[in-house]
Formats: C-alpha cells, sequence, structure tokens
C-alpha cells in the first residue's frame, strides 16, 4: 500500500505539472474566457462546439443554468422549461459575473480541456490522500501534509472560478499561478518525507540562506512574469512586433531580476564546488535558468516563436520544483 502511495504522489506531481503546461497554453492562444463561466462551460458539462447551439431555439428544452447569447450577451436558464414559440425574458437572468458574450469554439475547448485535466489532477490527489491514511508504513505527518495539499486543490478550483468570474484579472491570474506553484511545493516535500534515500548535503547556513532567498525570488519572478504576459494579452490584437513595443517597465524589472537569480546560482554553485559536491539537481537547476533565459530573448527579440510562451512558463515551474528540492536535501537531516 506504501508503495502505491508514493506512485500516486508521483503521479500526482505529473498531472500537477500538465495543468500548469495546459494553463500556460491557454494564456498563449488567449482562450482563458472560452468557457465564460464555471464549473460548466456555457452551462454544459461537455460545451458546444458551433455557435449555432448557443441561440436561442423554439420549442426546446432548456435546462437551468444553461447558457444563450442574445443581443451579444449572457443568459441564463432560471429553471428547467420548454420554450415556446416567442422568447420569453422570465425564463432567463442576466449573467451577472461579467459581460463577456462571445464564442470560438477553438478557445472553448482548449479551456475545457483545462479544466478535465485540473479535475484529473484533483482527482489523483484525492486518491493519494486516502492512500495516505491507509498505508501502515506512513508516518504521522504524511497524511496530515497529503490532506493540506488535497484542500490546497479545492483552494485552487475555487481561484479559478474566480479568474473567470473576474474576466482574467491580472492579480487574479498571478494568485491562480502561485497557489499552482504551491501544490507543487508541498507534492514534493512529500515525496521527499516519503523517500528519505535521497542523502541530505553539507551545506553552510550561507549557502542555505541564498537557497532560501532564490526559490523566494524565482516564485517572485513567476508572479511578476504573469502581469507581463497579460500586458501582452491586452495587445494581442496588434502585430506581434508590436506587443513589447514599447515595453512596460515591470518587463525590464522581471528581465533584469533573472540576472540576479542566475548571478545567486552561479555562487551557490561555486561554494559546491569548494567543499567538492558535483550535484545532479543542481547542474539540472542551472541548466533549467540557461534555458529560461533563452526562451526569454527568444520572446523579446524575435518576437515570440511559436510555444516559446508556454515553455518559459512550464521551465520556471520545474526550475521551482528542483529547487524545493535542493532546499530540503540541505535543511532536513
Amino acid at each position: 500500500m506504501y508503495n502505491s502511495f508514493i506512485k500516486s504522489v508521483k503521479f500526482s506531481l505529473i498531472i500537477v505539472y500538465l495543468v500548469i503546461a495546459a494553463g500556460s497554453i491557454v494564456r498563449m492562444t488567449g482562450s482563458g474566457m472560452g468557457c465564460p463561466d464555471w464549473p460548466k462551460c456555457f452551462g454544459y458539462w461537455v460545451p458546444p462546439t458551433e455557435r449555432t447551439q448557443l441561440d436561442w431555439k423554439p420549442n426546446h428544452l432548456y435546462l437551468k443554468g444553461q447558457v444563450i447569447i442574445l443581443d451579444e450577451e449572457l443568459r441564463v436558464a432560471k429553471n428547467d422549461f420548454y420554450s415556446g414559440f416567442d422568447y420569453n425574458p422570465i425564463n432567463w437572468g442576466f449573467y451577472t459575473q461579467h459581460d463577456y458574450a462571445l464564442f470560438n469554439p477553438y478557445h472553448t475547448w482548449i479551456e475545457y480541456l483545462n479544466r478535465l485535466l485540473g479535475a484529473l489532477a484533483g482527482l489523483a490527489i484525492l486518491v493519494m490522500t486516502v492512500l495516505s491514511f491507509l498505508s501502515k508504513k506512513k508516518k504521522k505527518i504524511i497524511p496530515i501534509i497529503s490532506f493540506l495539499i488535497l484542500i490546497a486543490m479545492v483552494f485552487q478550483a475555487w481561484l479559478g472560478k474566480t479568474v473567470v468570474d473576474s474576466n482574467l484579472l491580472p492579480y487574479r491570474i498571478t494568485i491562480h499561478m502561485v497557489m499552482a506553484l504551491l501544490i507543487v511545493l508541498g507534492l514534493i516535500i512529500l515525496l521527499f518525507i516519503s523517500q528519505r534515500k535521497i542523502s541530505p548535503i553539507p551545506a553552510s547556513q550561507l549557502m542555505k540562506t541564498l537557497s532560501i532567498f532564490a526559490v523566494a525570488l524565482t516564485l517572485f519572478q513567476i508572479g511578476l512574469g504573469t502581469q507581463v504576459r497579460q500586458f501582452v494579452d491586452l495587445k494581442m490584437h496588434l502585430q506581434v512586433s508590436q506587443w513589447l513595443d514599447p515595453a512596460p517597465l515591470k518587463f525590464y524589472f522581471h528581465r533584469s531580476l533573472s540576472l540576479i537569480v542566475l548571478a545567486i546560482h552561479l555562487t551557490l554553485f561555486w561554494m559546491l564546488r569548494k567543499v567538492n559536491l558535483n550535484l545532479k539537481i543542481f547542474n539540472q537547476i542551472l541548466g533549467l535558468i540557461g534555458l529560461e533565459i533563452i526562451t526569454g530573448i527568444l520572446m523579446f527579440y524575435l518576437d515570440f516563436p511559436f510555444s516559446s510562451q508556454p515553455l518559459h512558463l512550464i521551465i520556471a515551474s520545474l526550475l521551482f520544483g528542483a529547487q524545493s528540492l535542493f532546499i530540503l536535501r540541505i535543511i532536513v537531516k
């Protein structure tokens, strides 16, 4: 049973990373409002594929919560009813969360698949939590952490609803992203505690402090990057060469901080080599930082090549995970 639990932690971590990847694709394609309501999509568990499915229809059975687009506004069925020959406004209410009333099947299905992955991640973490309580070899802290991660996942789902209801307010997107990374952190801690075969790394207090500062700075960088991304989203109707022309101040701040992150990790690398430690995990961290800087350069100087945006976020998320594991290895004895 304990081995099944460890496998469930690994599977949950992989699925959460896939959700982050899917979310980045949603952002890249501008599909965040592909489903204007939550948890359903236009009031359906399986979303429509054509615009005509959202037109009002005579002699049609409508279920409570189903959505139509009328006069460029979303209308929601108040109860189950059969429509007559004429539209009757008494059966419909206005959607009050926002005024976004566009339908694009491409955007809708990208967002819908993102939600399906999110639901799968929630199910995986639920199974993981149940197994954590059933495992006989478990440490007492394991089911507690598992349950906290499950609560975090429920909270993350609610945050997803608030992002949609707000019509993609930047600060809510940032909170949503940071919460996803905290769930990644929780899963890495759980995996680390469950597999104590990983040997600790001897480290000075300065190394520990620098490492913690580096991961905190990376987390801040990811949050700042979502703000830059929101600026780009607002200019996607222009030619790609104009998305960062002129670039906002936060972009230059974000770019400068990336060099600080690199400098801190080069310092840590020097400190590790000074004590004759050549760690695979830290070499991976440096590689991810290099890839992150390269994708940033590609986006700015080569006008956002295809897939460079989601790759930038995915690499940053992997970097955060690798940093978290490194910190655990130098702090936990």
